[in-house]
């Protein structure tokens, strides 16, 4: 059986919690071709997080206690000595008949014991959700080969994080990282930080435990289950302000604004999508290349961190390969430091700093630029995405060089 994926049946098999699909059986599956492996799971009747959330006018008190649910599926992983490592909205199931929330999707999750499966600095995982010690731990040592980072319980708290971030505003928080730029390459900035009462909203009490939970420091996260209970007692003891809908707050000066009663959570969102997409674009222009603050496999010394490349590893199974850019540097708080959340067509000619022709391998040539084409890539295609001929694509950057290198 693939390693893989008998450590997914195996940390499955030690687990009995409501908020996590029950085993039913594994094993290998007699086929013509060749044994292939099987598992049978609870089937779980509902809509990821994020769709659930983007049909209907949430509440803060809605949010926390979906949020409790999924904090008790943390906590019964870590009490198992597992780590899920893939904690996102995507991996969190709603179910229809009475918003119960599951954990699913194991297939990067890991246990106290078992062997490492990966030559990479960090596990498996979707890179907005890595903590600021992993990002900061990759950056340190993508040139160390056999370097691995250790998760612990508080990486899927700060991913619980980001999902709760993602959930009420729309975007992605900004990365808590300050990182130093390659030698010869342009100062990278600091993203600015924006709590998400700043952008909808939300009652103090969610807000304060999503700030709690998207904590620079690992320790100040607390534990899931301790989350789990004051997302429950939040829930259960706020005013009345938390069974109103979560709104926008006005639109930063920075975004283009609409009139007040047009304005609604989605078109904010597109609106923050636009402006993200202008700051990455004037930090393309200055800088030459995108600073990724999630890094793929090392490289040889003559090409910085942070670029796409050829057998880099791919995520858990949404984002692909590395793709998640520090943001333009701007004095004003604003979404410019957040991901884009529109598809964009495919430009006619490379943007300034992509690699181009001759591409690498999974990679395709597009109006003289080299491209990518991730696992999910079906339109909408959302943050950071081109859409080309109904497929969603990242653009493949060019490494960063010093002035005495050869231009790529």
């Amino acid at each position: 059986m693939d390693p893989r994926f008998e450590r997914e049946a195996e940390l499955l098999s030690r687990l009995s919690h409501p908020n996590v699909p029950r085993l039913r059986d594994r094993g290998l599956w007699a086929h013509p071709s060749g044994p292939i492996p099987f598992i049978v799971m609870d089937w779980v009747d509902g809509s990821s997080l994020y769709s659930w959330g983007h049909s209907r006018t949430l509440t803060s008190r809605q949010v926390l206690r979906v949020l409790a649910q999924a904090a008790h599926a943390l906590a019964a992983t870590h009490s198992a000595d597992g780590l899920h490592r893939d904690v996102k909205g995507h991996n969190l199931l709603v179910r229809s008949e009475d918003t119960f929330a599951v954990l699913i999707d194991f297939g990067s999750a890991s246990f106290l014991g078992a062997p490492p499966l990966t030559d990479e600095v960090l596990p498996p995982g979707t890179p907005p959700y890595r903590s600021p010690e992993a990002v900061l731990f990759q950056w340190r040592f993508w040139q160390q080969r056999g370097v691995h980072y250790t998760p612990g319980p508080a990486d899927d708290v700060y991913a619980l994080g980001v999902t709760a971030y993602r959930l009420v505003t729309g975007v992605y928080p900004p990365a808590q990282v300050k990182l130093k730029a390659a030698p010869g390459a342009a100062p990278l900035p600091t993203p600015a930080q924006v709590p998400a009462e700043h952008l909808v909203t939300i009652s103090p009490r969610l807000a304060k435990l999503i700030r709690q939970m998207l904590s620079k420091k690992p320790s100040a996260r607390g534990s899931a289950a301790h989350l789990a209970r004051a997302l429950e007692q939040a829930a259960e003891s706020a005013g009345p302000e938390a069974d109103q809908p979560i709104t926008l707050r006005p639109t930063p000066a920075s975004v283009p604004r609409a009139p007040p009663s047009a304005v609604s959570l989605s078109a904010h969102r597109q609106r923050l999508g636009l402006a993200a997409a202008a700051g990455l674009a004037a930090s393309l222009l200055l800088q030459g290349a995108w600073s990724l603050w999630w890094l793929p496999s090392p490289e040889p010394p003559d090409s910085p961190p942070g670029l796409a490349r050829d057998g880099a590893e791919a995520d858990a199974g949404t984002s692909g390969l590395a793709k998640d850019a520090l943001p333009s540097s701007d004095s004003t708080p604003a979404p410019e430091s957040g991901p884009m959340r529109i598809g964009l067509d495919v430009p006619k000619k490379p943007l300034p700093g992509q690699a181009k022709p001759p591409c690498k391998k999974r990679e395709v040539e597009l109006n003289g630029g080299c491209w990518v084409l991730p696992r999910e890539a079906s339109p909408p295609c959302g943050e950071r995405n081109y859409e080309w001929k109904g497929a969603c694509y990242y653009p493949v950057l060019a490494p960063v060089r010093s002035g005495t290198s050869e231009q790529p």
